[in-house]
């Protein structure tokens, strides 16, 4: 598959056959990770959590029903993989690289995903829940000092990627000459 084919076949996984992906499949999702490009060169301001351990997700999406008070939310989808993305988060004028660096982080192994038949889609609201849980994230082995920003939900889907065309028309856009 070429670069193009991989974003354009890449869409949003919510319907995950409980497969788990294999090692091979993590490692070459998470090369892709560490391939992103990182603003600052600041590679020590990230961290990935690799989580597999379903009962740790099960109380994760938990969290998530209970805030949004909906029982019957599963954020996960079901994927036998989370991985999750944190940054360390200054108060500078420029901390918005840490989320930009986080998310491209996310969009690389989506990526990669896609080249790989794996199905995946990105993680935002259920990442904010574990802010205000220190036990969970403690459980998480999030380094000191880092902040979940975001994440990707991983596994097998019965299906497979088409490719897509982009509506251009969906996102404003101008240009200045």
């Amino acid at each position: 598959m070429n670069t193009l084919d991989a974003i354009h076949g890449r869409r949003s996984i919510r319907n995950f056959n409980g497969e788990p992906i294999t090692d091979a499949e993590t490692h070459e999702i998470l090369k892709a990770a560490y391939a992103a490009p990182v603003g600052r060169a600041m590679y020590d301001t990230l961290s990935l959590t690799v989580i597999t351990n379903r009962e740790l997700l099960d109380r994760w999406e938990r969290l998530m029903q209970t805030a949004v008070g909906n029982p019957d939310l599963h954020p996960f989808y079901g994927a036998p993989c989370v991985i999750l993305v944190s940054s360390a988060m200054p108060n500078a004028p420029m901390s918005n690289v840490n989320f930009s660096n986080a998310a491209i982080l996310v969009q690389n192994m989506a990526l990669a995903a896609t080249e790989l038949g794996v199905g995946a889609c990105h993680i935002w609201g259920a990442v904010g829940v574990l802010g205000g849980n220190a036990e969970l994230t403690a459980e998480m082995n999030i380094p000191e000092g880092m902040v979940p920003c975001c994440a990707i939900a991983l596994g097998h889907f019965d299906g497979k990627y088409e490719l897509r065309e982009a509506i251009d028309s969906r996102i404003k856009t101008n240009f200045i000459k």
